[in-house]
């Protein structure tokens, strides 16, 4: 009985003094953490997308408050009207952020570039990508497989079966960024929607030399930098064999969409072309009797 006890009040002794060994280390060893973090992840969206660059909205919510200040910063799902929110838990300035979409920088459909192979099996992306390459002779468009409509959670993405590429609608796209994550040929980008959601772009990412190029796809750029030339604000480079249009810079007069010799500059939500009137017949006209 004697042992028994003994046991027992050894082993509440061992316990009292590691409940107290572990009270103090928890003190010493607390992590502070900022009670706005809290009141700010509760006004976002918790989509948990990274389109802001954090680790989900949590990560998002820190980076504001250890920040100090909102600019730079956008929550892509809720837009300006959640960043409001989060600017008044802290008592910022919300900075307007010009907002994005997603785009496709790719016209290789069925017609542009016909398939030289035809695989039966893991429909991925991914796996297309390092392993076969494609169904194609292009080795850097659109692999068709869909991994950009799996990975967006917002259903802003969908293949068309006819042209056998993604196409994104504007309206559901929050520019969370997990399309482009997902592709494995970096052919969607996150690019600003412009004024009335008009934007110009070249909707080809290949790099091959322009007789390869073209061999590949009809409408691939062939790098002849003529769009580089005819650009009035210098918002065309050419590397690599590939033009590529800065948006901050382009101011969308769309000279470079018309001397394009490939149609591999798309202006998107323009009004069509006026269309110039016939000139004049240099016939004589008789004068009537």
């Amino acid at each position: 009985m004697n042992l028994i006890l003994v046991a027992v009040i050894s082993l509440g002794a061992v316990g009292l003094v590691s409940a107290v060994i572990l009270y103090f280390a928890s003190k010493k060893f607390a992590v502070y953490e900022d009670p706005r973090i809290g009141k700010v992840a509760e006004v976002l969206p918790q989509a948990n997308c990274g389109g802001c660059g954090y680790p989900g909205c949590s990560g998002f919510a820190a980076a504001c408050v250890k920040a100090g200040s909102l600019e730079g910063k956008l929550c892509p799902v809720g837009g300006q009207a959640t960043m409001e929110k989060v600017a008044a838990v802290l008592g910022l300035k919300a900075v307007a952020a010009e907002p994005k979409v997603a785009v496709v920088r790719c016209n290789g459909t069925c017609a542009n570039r016909p398939s030289l192979t035809v695989y039966d099996g893991v429909r991925s992306c991914a796996v297309a990508n390092s392993t076969y390459g494609g169904e194609s002779g292009c080795t850097f468009g659109c692999l068709g497989c869909g991994d950009c409509v799996s990975a967006c959670q917002f259903g802003a993405i969908r293949m068309n079966p006819e042209t056998g590429l993604p196409e994104v609608d504007e309206e559901k796209c929050t520019a969370c960024g997990a399309c482009v994550k997902a592709c494995p040929r970096n052919v969607i980008e996150l690019r600003p929607k412009g004024k009335n959601s008009r934007r110009v772009y070249v909707q080809c990412v290949n790099k091959d030399k322009g007789a390869v190029a073209r061999k590949a796809c009809t409408v691939a750029c062939i790098g002849c930098g003529k769009c580089v030339k005819v650009c009035p604000f210098e918002a065309i480079t050419l590397e690599n064999n590939l033009a590529y249009i800065d948006p901050a810079k382009c101011k969308s007069c769309r000279k470079c969409e018309m001397e394009c010799p490939q149609g591999a500059i798309v202006a998107v939500n323009f009004p069509p072309r006026k269309v110039k009137p016939a000139e004049a017949s240099s016939e004589p006209v008789q004068a009537e009797s």
